[in-house]
């Protein structure tokens, strides 16, 4: 055999090897402290006998090797392998979006936002932050105390006035020429840094000689804001101590699973007690074997993370625990341990886990219906918004080749469609096919409403199309003003939802996802009520075109007619007192007449 040959020529030494197809396409990518034993054991009689080797052996075409110098690094290489390749016989962590950080843009006038992601880009992250809420309960603290915003203003060029964010004291005002110095600016975003770094002594220290200094010059007022932050950033870093005073940092993980479905749950705990609870699910997993499910978990899960735990609790132990606990505590500079409870209350928590686990599994693949509320804090969580979002308003467009151009805004509340407060439009200013201007239009109409009737935005905008609508969406909003305003679009055939401010981080999600599901159900009730809008007008136009034609009738009265009626073949049923009380007598007999010469003479 010439894989047999291929392996009895392979090292006794540690490293990592992949198996590829004849197409050259990873397969599956392992470590090992001995290559050539571990490749050949693959060939062995028990490991063919196994539906998933038997098949990973029979697509295989050839093995190859990369020599490492011990087992951690072996293991760290493995995981970008994986992440780099996704083979798919390994166990893959699809969704990469575990924690949340804080990202300072790197601007002439730098902001701050929550993201998931890490990304090369020259900004500055810091994170991460769990409960996922905490990161969006520390931008508010620096809206409201440094006054650094997170705002989707063009900075690079003045406006005339400022927007909202400045008026309710959350924003320093750069974007207006005289609201702010660039001193100014640049101290608030060095006192972020610190905040974030969690530098407070240099804070409350620059903060200190700032109140003084705006004291001796006279201006009280300045003085009595920088004091209040200062007691603010006190009472702050106070909480921080008492949180981490004693207490283990343990996250523990479960799982329930029905090849090929997997759900797992992992539960963070801190001081004692649970701050946050995630995820996971897999659609692909035709055999489970849970030792080497968490093995490959965990390397992916903590390899690349700048926040590892002191203790990891798994249900069951697994082949390369030691070695991961030594590389775990080198990245961490700390000792690591991962366990596996037997008995005592930790035992529960894995239990505890284990049976949400379960939970989870009916909820996303026995397609329970969850609560309202889990709905509203699963839209903020997958969408990455600030607050979970009760009200959402929908808007799509519709027209055949650019002609009789309408469009639709559906309302979802609370869990339910609102029926009563869809709105339809006529689009008025634009001509030919252009659903970017349409989008654009629509949007400022509608919000410009709110705006002069002083009612709240919606939790969410949420548009039908693709980034031209989106961005069409966010123009209009930006020229009435309305900066911050949770703004998302959802993609046709892809299903990708695309955030506002986050648009180089489209949201993929599986078919089962209970948010697809929802912003599905609301794209598909926008798009229902445009059609059927858009037919109802183009049968009325045909209808009204039908009666103009004939001699004496005006669109007015073809109107009147078609209103009292219903139907161009009632009003050719209807007899000719019937007519009158429409069109008075003159008009209802020359209808009558018209009639009896449009009638065939088979019928007359």
């Amino acid at each position: 055999m010439v894989l047999l040959e291929q392996i009895s020529n392979f090292p006794t030494r540690p490293g990592v090897y992949l198996w590829k197809n004849a197409a050259g396409s990873v397969l599956y990518v392992g470590k090992a402290k001995n290559l050539r034993s571990r490749v050949r054991s693959y060939l062995s009689d028990d490991k063919m006998a196994e539906a998933k080797t038997g098949t990973l052996v029979s697509e295989a075409s050839t093995v190859e090797y990369i020599l490492v110098d011990n087992e951690k690094e072996a293991l760290a290489l493995e995981n970008n392998l994986i992440k780099q390749f996704k083979p798919r016989f390994n166990v893959l962590l699809r969704d990469d979006k575990t924690y949340p950080y804080i990202k300072l843009t790197r601007e002439t006038y730098p902001r701050v936002y929550v993201t998931r992601r890490l990304r090369k880009d020259g900004a500055t992250y810091f994170g991460p932050y769990f409960p996922g809420n905490l990161a969006h309960r520390l931008v508010h603290f620096i809206h409201r105390h440094f006054k650094v915003p997170s705002c989707k203003v063009d900075f690079s060029r003045r406006h005339s006035s400022p927007c909202l964010q400045y008026h309710i004291g959350r924003c320093l005002g750069p974007c207006v020429e005289g609201l702010t110095t660039n001193e100014a600016y640049a101290a608030a975003v060095q006192d972020v840094k610190h905040f974030l770094d969690g530098r407070t002594r240099e804070l409350l220290r620059d903060l200190r000689l700032r109140m003084a200094a705006a004291s001796e010059h006279l201006r009280y007022e300045e003085a009595a804001n920088v004091r209040d932050l200062i007691v603010t950033v006190e009472e702050m870093e106070q909480k921080q101590k008492m949180a981490a005073a004693h207490g283990e940092n343990i996250d523990i993980f479960a799982s329930y699973a029905e090849p090929p479905l997997v759900a797992l749950n992992l539960f963070h705990l801190r001081n004692g007690r649970i701050v946050d609870r995630h995820e996971y699910f897999w659609e692909d997993r035709h055999e489970f074997e849970e030792s080497e499910f968490y093995a490959s978990l965990l390397k992916q899960f903590y390899l690349d993370q700048k926040f590892v735990p002191n203790v990891i609790h798994v249900p069951v132990d697994f082949e390369d625990r030691e070695t991961l606990e030594e590389l775990l505590s080198e990245r961490r500079g700390g000792k690591v341990e991962i366990h596996t409870p037997q008995r005592g209350q930790k035992r529960a928590m894995v239990a505890l886990a284990s049976t949400n686990a379960k939970h989870s599994f009916d909820a996303r693949f026995r397609v329970l219906k969850p609560s309202t509320g889990a709905i509203k804090e699963a839209l903020r969580d997958t969408l990455n918004l600030e607050e979970a979002p009760a009200r959402i308003e929908c808007f799509d467009i519709s027209h055949i080749q650019g002609t009789d151009k309408v469009a639709s805004m559906v309302v979802w509340e609370d869990g339910r469609m609102k029926k009563s407060d869809y709105r339809k439009f006529l689009i008025q200013t634009v001509v030919g096919n252009d659903d970017f201007a349409s989008m654009f239009e629509v949007v400022t109409r509608r919000y410009r409403r709110l705006q002069d009737e002083s009612k709240p935005m919606p939790g969410l905008v949420l548009i039908d199309g693709g980034l031209g609508q989106l961005h069409a969406a966010a123009r209009a909003l930006e020229e009435l003003g309305i900066i911050n305003q949770p703004l998302a679009s959802i993609a046709k055939r892809e299903e990708i939802i695309y955030v506002l401010g986050q648009e180089d981080e489209p949201v993929k999600l599986d078919r089962f996802h209970p948010v697809l599901h929802v912003i599905q159900t609301i794209r598909d009730e926008a798009h229902r009520f445009a059609v059927t809008f858009h037919r109802n007008r183009r049968q009325q136009s045909r209808m009204t075109t039908e009666l103009t034609e004939l001699p004496g009738i005006g669109p007015k009265t073809a109107q009147k007619l078609l209103k009292h009626f219903g139907s161009v073949e009632r009003v050719k049923a209807a007899r000719e007192h019937e007519l009158s009380a429409v069109v008075g007598p003159v008009g209802a007999r020359r209808l009558v007449q018209c009639f009896t010469r449009l009638v065939p003479e088979e019928e007359a």
